[in-house]
């Protein structure tokens, strides 16, 4: 078989395997809780602390892929990645576990940050890379979609540290393919890592995703809060700063004078910020609302997994037909309007209100992704490809982790303000009850939380939880549809055609210093 089918089908494997790890653990989570005794935060840092690894070192991943050979960053991401996931399945506490799941993170830029720019460099921008992309779009959307299933399954029969140690396997041979396989190449003219931007930026995202889980708990006008807001906006200013100044920044702002690169990154944003970020609350919802087991909560994930690995190998295919802006708008108007169609539940619906939702937006994640990393690739030179993959994942995963923790912050203080309002007059409206109950209700501990609360209102406390879960849960469905459909507009406005596979030169001038 030719090298180009070996990379694209161990670069797919790959992708695979670390993006179920973004959706596997959601529906192992109330197991991991019980487990380990884990807090509401605990279990948003389990997803966060994976995303966050990976948005900030994704860029820098592709950086040194550049310089020091993309295969070998590959392989090393892989080795990383497997061996955090065996940590992963072996953790005997929640901050173990958001230790080994940040390490697996690690492992994971340096695979994702890669995996575009081992594609782009087997196939020809044309109808090759227009089905290989195509491919790719359908492994990540089967990945994300199918992830509550695989994970439902090993939870329910082997236990939630299975669905670490499944990588072990994959991952070794996944080394091998590599090893074996896969062609080496680097960019000949990059020589310098841009550590300065690497800390600064790095910092600065940190500090902004904590500040959005601990804001309710602290206090949003709190020292540490109002520090850490401030603290993640100076850095990013002298992150931007860095990165103008620099000769080789991992960031290269000239680039963003492409409009059509613009427009692909926000869209990336958007759809990983609503569509993907959200999948951790809809899980809490179908578990510890509907009542279902791990396995039958991902079993009704399947109308997204179907919808989306179909509709993405078609987008590939259109990629020669249609322009890319109004894929990437439609994709990101489905996804929107299934979020819209999945919000509205009450304690009477059961999960097939969310069946309308799910084949919308599977069909939007379908028609995004492929879109995505085909345009992400062919608006810079090849010999660059490893730094626009990086950028790109960049995007991807600060959307994913300031995503899961700003709807978190909006979640808890739209449920904590409705379970005030329908408590009032008991213990459950007291304090900081008000967001315990809510924590309860999701970590699937409401009836430990009742038990304080005196026998006559405990009917009254527990309605007002619920009810409080259902009020955060369909407010916080309804913005990331908006940020959808936000996405759609700008993608719409900034992607050119004209610019999507412009001749290298042309791109090259626009990061050269004179250009700016």
């Amino acid at each position: 078989m030719q090298s180009k089918w070996w990379t694209l089908i161990t670069v797919n494997v790959a992708v695979f395997m670390l993006l179920l790890d973004i959706t596997v653990v959601n529906v192992a989570l109330p197991a991991i809780q019980e487990d380990l005794g884990a807090s509401f935060t605990d279990l948003q840092w389990v997803v966060d602390a994976y995303a966050l690894a990976l948005a900030a070192l994704v860029l820098t991943a592709g950086s040194l892929a550049d310089r020091l050979g993309r295969r070998r960053i590959f392989a090393w991401g892989l080795v990383i990645f497997t061996v955090a996931s065996v940590l992963c399945g072996l953790a005997g506490s929640p901050t173990f576990l958001n230790l080994a799941r940040a390490l697996q993170g690690v492992g994971g830029a340096a695979m994702f940050g890669v995996s575009l720019a081992l594609i782009g460099q087997e196939f020809p921008s044309g109808k090759d890379r227009g089905m290989a992309v195509g491919l790719y779009g359908a492994t990540i959307g089967a990945a994300v979609a199918i992830g509550p299933l695989v994970g439902g399954a090993l939870t329910d029969t082997l236990g939630w540290e299975s669905v670490f140690f499944l990588n072990l396997p994959i991952g070794i041979l996944a080394i091998a393919a590599t090893l074996t396989n896969v062609r080496e190449s680097r960019d000949p003219g990059a020589t310098r890592v841009d550590w300065a931007g690497l800390v600064t930026f790095s910092t600065s995202l940190f500090m902004l995703v904590l500040a959005l889980l601990r804001g309710n708990a602290e206090g949003w006008g709190s020292a540490l809060i109002l520090g850490l807001l401030v603290g993640a906006a100076v850095l990013m200013a002298i992150f931007i700063a860095i990165e103008s100044r620099v000769s080789e920044p991992m960031l290269p702002l000239r680039l963003f004078k492409i409009r059509s690169f613009t427009g692909v990154q926000l869209a990336a944003f958007a759809v990983s910020g609503s569509q993907f970020a959200l999948f951790l609350y809809i899980t809490l919802y179908l578990q510890n609302i509907l009542g279902h087991t791990p396995f039958e909560a991902g079993v009704r994930y399947l109308p997204i997994t179907v919808a989306s690995f179909i509709v993405a190998p078609i987008a590939g295919a259109l990629l020669a037909k249609v322009q890319a802006r109004v894929l990437l708008s439609a994709g990101l108007m489905a996804c929107g309007l299934g979020l819209v169609l999945l919000s509205g539940v009450d304690q009477g619906s059961e999960w097939t209100a969310l069946l309308g939702g799910f084949l919308v937006g599977g069909a939007g994640i379908g028609l995004v992704n492929p879109v995505i990393a085909d345009v992400a690739l062919s608006t810079v030179p090849d010999e660059q490809s490893g730094m626009a993959s990086g950028i790109n994942d960049t995007f991807r995963q600060v959307g994913i982790a300031v995503g899961i923790a700003a709807w978190g912050a909006v979640f808890l203080a739209r449920g904590e303000s409705k379970v005030k309002e329908l408590a009032a007059g008991t213990p459950g409206a007291d304090g900081d009850r008000p967001r315990q109950l809510i924590e309860a209700t999701s970590t699937g501990n409401l009836d430990q939380a009742l038990g304080g609360v005196p026998a006559g209102a405990r009917e009254t406390v527990s309605n007002a939880a619920t009810e409080g879960f259902l009020s955060g849960f369909n407010e916080i469905l309804l913005l990331g549809g908006g940020l959808s459909f936000l996405g759609a507009l700008l993608a719409l406005w900034l992607v050119r055609q004209g610019e999507i596979g412009r001749p290298d030169g042309e791109t090259e001038a626009l990061l050269e210093p004179s250009a700016a």
